[in-house]
């Protein structure tokens, strides 16, 4: 019973922070039909400054780090991201009405990182004066690289297996055709009408399967996953650029400085813009996801925490393995219960064309990460306190 009733104090407290406060103001004014709006260039010019300082801050902090302390939490972090997929293939992608690569984007969506999520949980904790390590926020690239590349590779096989077993069943088809259209002729013997150059019928110029296929001679066509491609593209994306740079400029120059005078005095109050941006965003977002199948909305509540839980117990191995801190295992937990709105979309939008953004970002945006910021923040937190006594 002290244990609940602490847990409930903690998180009933944690839900009065600015942050949450901001975003949930965000979604009541849009749902009043405000016409109140954010310029989409000072929106990205905030998420820039953000994932900056929060690069900064990992990159100092790794400069004066034992690297071996971060090993455990990174392995973990990757570990998370590549689960996530998994879990979504196996859950979400057999419920009914749900296609396989719209689960496996949203799967990837949710277990890559959103830089904003992030930046609001470094907020609440500094608030409330909890101690983590630094370079903690540097584990977002660990976890959200290989989620985007697992989803789009696994979205890739199944692809190219379907596309393999029509060509079989295209060939399986032709062949029984074309033993129907052995004509019989006047010595005895047969000819062979060939269907595959009727009139509107199979061409073999068109060299197997549609959809740009290569064809191995004599055989059926090789569909090949890039990985490669798909790294780059996660790592050109805008938010792990601006995170990766500050990490870079942390760890290879002395900018405490320009961190200490400019970027930390900032960085509070363009969370707070960013927080009603989202909460405006999120409640938009919602008439997309009406379009698409009642699940996703089930899987959007649902999934933060179950990610947020597998990270908590595993950052809880490397608590009692390597003294990570609680506030750091409830910050590995926040970024496995984040989902991607920034970089994650363009990414998934160019690696998997033919899955539905109005049900992955739908998702993610109008349920999954209000989720994240004003139930999984204050949840995980406050568990963290109450389990490893962290403060």
């Amino acid at each position: 019973m002290d244990f609940m009733s602490d847990f409930l104090m903690k998180f009933g407290s944690q839900l009065q922070s600015p942050t949450l406060g901001f975003l949930l103001g965000g979604i009541v004014i849009a749902a009043l039909g405000s016409q109140l709006t954010i310029p989409d260039a000072i929106y990205k010019f905030i998420v820039f400054m953000l994932l900056i300082k929060v690069g900064l801050s990992g990159g100092i902090s790794i400069r004066n780090a034992n690297i071996a302390e971060m090993l455990l939490p990174a392995l973990f972090a990757v570990l998370t991201g590549i689960l996530i997929v998994f879990i979504a293939s196996y859950t979400l992608a057999k419920l009914p009405g749900i296609r396989t690569v719209d689960a496996l984007a949203t799967g990837g969506l949710f277990g890559a990182v959103s830089g904003s999520t992030l930046a609001a949980g470094i907020t609440v904790m500094e608030g409330q004066g909890i101690q983590y390590e630094a370079w903690a926020g540097a584990l977002y690239p660990f976890m959200d690289i290989p989620a985007l590349v697992t989803a789009i590779v696994l979205a890739s096989i199944y692809t190219s297996k379907r596309k393999r077993d029509k060509y079989l069943k295209n060939e399986e088809y032709l062949r029984k055709e074309e033993y129907s259209g052995m004509q019989p002729v006047a010595a005895g013997g047969y000819s062979t009408v060939d269907p595959r150059s009727a009139a509107g019928g199979y061409s073999g110029e068109q060299g197997g399967v549609r959809g740009g296929a290569s064809s191995q001679s004599g055989g059926a066509p090789s569909y090949r996953v890039k990985i490669w491609p798909i790294i780059k593209d996660s790592l050109q994306g805008s938010a792990l650029s601006a995170l990766l740079l500050g990490l870079a400029l942390g760890l290879l120059t002395r900018p405490e400085s320009v961190f200490e005078n400019f970027y930390e005095p900032l960085f509070r109050g363009l969370l707070s813009i960013l927080m009603l941006v989202m909460g405006m965003e999120a409640w938009a977002r919602l008439g997309e996801l009406r379009k698409v199948a009642q699940w996703y909305a089930v899987y959007a509540v649902l999934a933060p925490i179950l990610h947020g839980f597998i990270a908590f117990g595993l950052g809880m191995i490397a608590h009692y393995a390597t003294g990570f801190s609680p506030g750091g295992v409830a910050l590995l937990a926040v970024i496995a219960a984040s989902s991607s709105d920034i970089s994650g979309p363009p990414t998934l939008r160019g690696g998997i064309p033919t899955a539905n953004p109005s049900a992955y970002i739908g998702a993610s945006t109008a349920i999954g990460t209000p989720i994240a910021i004003a139930v999984c923040i204050p949840f995980f937190i406050g568990l963290a306190q109450v389990t490893m006594g962290g403060s």
